[in-house]
């Protein structure tokens, strides 16, 4: 009897290496056109938008520091493969974050604001997608929302809204997860039902190394990418610090679901470079010597060097970095002003009308809270 193969592996698709250099891996020479197709100005942006995200991030941690939010979600070193995935998708898209895609959510129009309201704990759900292009609620609850986006996408099909041939109305589900939650049995029920009924939908996989505390070699012995397959659909790894493989490969999915190909999956190898959250302290289970390694590879430095190269201004950096620390201290400044929500937001959006039952629990706090100042109970 033979042995069983017990080896795995998944090629990692690049376009850029880690010096900057544009040099596409094997796997990924196709993908080279979509790059080819895209002007300065959309090149230019994908830096615009990860200083931004960077800065940004810095701004929000440092405002849990100072005891002005509840928790911080950092962001920093996964840049790329959120810059890249958010600008691929289409207007008409949908879009279900984890709870780290910030600049995803900029990028579809959020007011950053708006996520520091749900950090710092003054408001119960954070925006409405459909007035901020259909990016979805932050889901703290580890892969429920692939759950979400799958059901979601599932309609989109019932409805006719994909695969009718029209560019410019087909619509596709993006859903971002990381890598600890694909060990969460959420993420496999919707990969099952993304399959069965093939959704117009790609998950998008951030592994950046560590489910909080757990490595991901503890949680996966073979690439992550290699799942998809597993449950009926392609799988591709990509280097998820190299913010051109990420668009192209994800534009590609993106297109192919809403052709009615049907779901693909994503892994975007990548690094969270801080803490899980500024409730976690990440020298408590990681080297020194892994963060540096991983801080070489740098997706904003990594391709800085490459727009250099091909000949952007030192002028137009001296702008984007003006523009992004503008973003951060407006954010700061307005996050600052943040007041406390109002009694009636507790029972405002539990039911869509009218209902006897909040009346009546209203009626009761009120008269709990004139107790306290010595009134009648």
């Amino acid at each position: 009897m033979a042995a069983l193969e017990r080896e795995f592996s998944a090629p990692t698709l690049q376009l850029l290496t880690h010096e900057g250099e544009l040099r596409p891996t094997p796997e990924a020479e196709q993908f080279l056109p979509v790059i080819e197709s895209l002007a300065d100005a959309e090149l230019e942006q994908f830096y615009r938008d990860m200083m931004i995200s960077r800065r940004i991030d810095i701004a929000g941690a440092n405002l849990q520091r100072q005891g002005q939010l509840a928790l911080w979600v950092p962001s920093h070193g996964q840049e790329a493969a959120q810059v890249g995935s958010g600008r691929a998708a289409r207007p008409q898209d949908h879009i279900f974050p984890s709870y780290r895609e910030h600049i995803v959510g900029i990028i579809r129009g959020l007011d950053p604001v708006k996520i520091l309201s749900l950090l710092r704990g003054v408001t119960l759900g954070g925006w409405n997608p459909a007035e901020n292009g259909n990016f979805h609620l932050y889901t703290l609850v580890l892969a429920s929302q692939t759950l979400h986006a799958t059901g979601y996408a599932m309609g989109l099909g019932f409805d006719g809204a994909t695969a009718t041939g029209d560019p410019e109305s087909d619509a596709a589900v993006l859903v971002y997860l990381g890598d600890g939650a694909t060990s969460q049995g959420d993420a496999s029920e919707a990969l099952v039902f993304a399959a069965s009924y093939r959704t117009p939908q790609v998950f998008l996989v951030q592994n950046n190394q560590w489910a909080i505390s757990v490595p991901v070699s503890r949680q996966s012995p073979s690439p992550i990418a290699n799942r998809g397959y597993g449950f009926g659909m392609p799988g591709v790894r990509i280097d998820g610090n190299d913010v051109l493989v990420s668009y192209a490969v994800s534009r590609t999915a993106l297109e192919e679901a809403r052709s009615g190909l049907g779901p693909s999956y994503i892994e975007a190898v990548t690094y969270r470079m801080g803490a899980h959250t500024t409730a976690d302290d990440p020298t408590k289970y990681r080297t020194q010597d892994e963060v540096d390694y991983w801080a070489q590879r740098d997706p904003i430095t990594r391709y800085r060097t490459w727009l250099e190269g091909r000949g952007a201004s030192a002028a137009f950096f001296d702008e984007v970095d003006v523009e992004a620390q503008d973003a951060a201290s407006d954010v700061r400044r307005r996050a600052l002003d943040l007041g406390a929500p109002t009694r009636e937001a507790i029972f405002e959006h539990v039911y869509s009308d009218p209902h006897p039952l909040m009346r009546d629990q209203y009626a009761w706090l009120d008269r709990f809270e004139r107790s306290l100042d010595g009134g009648d109970a």
